[in-house]
């Protein structure tokens, strides 16, 4: 696993929670350095495998995170005996999860990690894991970040990683590509991903001949069933014995790749598709807009933005201008389908869109509670934009003004003074508001005021700049976090 987003550096080195399900290696945070600790084994894996043909290249291509050696003496991390090597990462500069991708980002990952292990099972290595954990994002470009993950592959066994494959990407995928299920709920809701049993339940009658499904979901879940009490290796010695070889795991996994690229999902019509065109605003409003954040941001260099409510990604593309890289949040799958591909047409490296509902962030997941990181504890932002989305918090889903207001300025709890807030109030009398409001009792939301926004503002940041939109119903702000 990766680095978390960056951040001040470090007084010691700390083991990342996320990493611990492999006993021969372990990621570890130092000083702002991402390093993995290897053991004994997993050194002499690691020397195979930068000493090969195919791996070298991956790197140059960046389909492999950077990965570099360090002078072990020179070090001390936990359980500091343990560790033979230590590798040191490329930081990524954002570290997102499966569940807050879109079908785009799920298919090309999977794409990814397929080529990798295509190549590597040529070369004679295999990798232990298939999950889309071991995938993360430059931009809009994927990149396989599970360096300790490749071994030697062994003649008369199956790719290690299928089962982690089908349940965290292929599944996944088909749930939305057959049903026009969005996938991220389920994810989320479960780190090891989707159970073939669960896929053959949803799966039944007429469906269970969708592409790929009679093969690796019932025939998939058929066999589990037959080699439950089996041990691994009785498995292993009937696939030998029955001539099972690296050829055939080859051909296999080609198959699997050809059928990824096959499932499509067109993003369906959403309201959300065509704001832009039925929101309230004129084109005085849009060009005032865009310059206020474009002064906002001028000159202040910062690591890290957050586009809350992106849409179509506008202002992330403003915004990238001025920071050394920004995430866009889009609630909306077929809204942040939609942006993925027009960042990676364009190629973008700077410019990371999830899927991420704005009033039901992604808590911490896993083991503890905290293997997987939440969307806060991973949000250490420069500057917030949180434009025409506060309203949507407050009258959409009842949240407090006080609570929206301190939501957004805590994402740039460690920004201090060099932090920027950029917030756009939508007043009582907009026609979004009233459209909104037209849905509530008469009288819920009395706080919701310009005056009271302005108010519960001025007690987290110095206000530095306001401006009132052409409209007359919208008012921009710019917040200093005070302290």
């Amino acid at each position: 696993m990766s680095s978390p987003p960056l951040s001040a550096p470090e007084t010691g080195a700390r083991a990342e929670p996320g990493s611990f399900r492999d006993p021969g290696n372990r990621i570890f945070h130092l000083d702002g350095q991402v390093l993995r600790g290897l053991d004994r084994r997993a050194t002499e894996d690691w020397h195979a495998l930068a000493a090969s043909d195919f791996f070298p290249p991956l790197l140059a291509a960046g389909k492999v995170c950077g990965t570099e050696p360090v002078d072990r003496d020179t070090l001390t991390i936990p359980d500091d005996s343990r560790w033979d090597t230590v590798l040191r990462h490329e930081r990524i500069p954002f570290v997102s999860h499966p569940y807050e991708w879109s079908f785009g980002m799920l298919r090309d990952a999977a794409l990814l990690h397929l080529e990798i292990l295509t190549t590597a099972l040529g070369a004679g290595f295999s990798t232990k894991d298939g999950s889309a954990y071991n995938l993360q994002w430059r931009g809009a470009t994927p990149v396989f970040i599970d360096v300790g993950s490749f071994e030697p592959a062994r003649d008369g066994e199956p790719w290690p990683g299928y089962r982690q494959f089908c349940q965290t990407m292929l599944y996944p995928l088909m749930m939305q590509a057959h049903l026009g299920l969005d996938f991220q709920p389920w994810l989320r809701s479960r780190i090891d991903g989707v159970e073939p049993g669960q896929m053959r339940r949803l799966f039944g009658g007429t469906r269970r001949f969708s592409a790929g499904v009679f093969k690796h979901v019932h025939l998939h879940d058929a066999m589990q069933a037959r080699h439950a009490d089996a041990s691994t290796g009785t498995v292993r010695e009937e696939l030998r014995d029955a001539g099972f070889s690296r050829d055939l795991v080859l051909t296999g996994v080609r198959a699997v790749e050809k059928l990824v690229r096959r499932l499509d999902w067109q993003p369906p019509a959403s309201h959300w598709q065509q704001y832009r065109r039925t929101c309230a605003y004129s084109e005085a409003d849009r060009e005032r807009k865009a310059r206020f954040v474009d002064v906002a941001l001028a000159g202040t260099a910062p690591r890290l933005v957050l586009d809350l409510g992106a849409n179509d990604g506008d202002y992330s593309r403003l915004a990238a201008r001025h920071a050394a890289y920004v995430v866009a949040v889009e609630s909306d799958p077929a809204v942040a389908e939609q942006l993925y591909r027009r960042l990676r047409a364009d190629g973008e490296r700077r410019i990371l869109p999830l899927v991420l509902d704005l009033a039901d962030p992604s808590p911490g997941g896993g083991w503890g509670g905290v293997e997987r990181a939440s969307f806060a504890d991973r949000a250490d932002a420069d500057a917030v934009l949180a434009l025409a989305v506060i309203h949507h918090l407050a009258i959409g889903r009842n949240v407090p003004l006080t609570g929206v207001v301190d939501w957004l300025v805590g994402f740039l709890a460690t920004a201090g003074r060099r932090g920027r807030l950029v917030a756009e109030f939508v007043h009582p009398e907009d026609p979004m508001a009233r459209r909104l409001l037209a849905n509530k009792p008469a009288g819920t939301f009395p706080d919701y005021r310009r005056e009271e926004f302005e108010r519960l503002l001025a007690g987290r940041c110095e206000i530095t700049a306001r401006e009132e939109l052409p409209s007359g119903t919208r008012t921009l702000y710019v917040g200093v976090p005070r302290g």
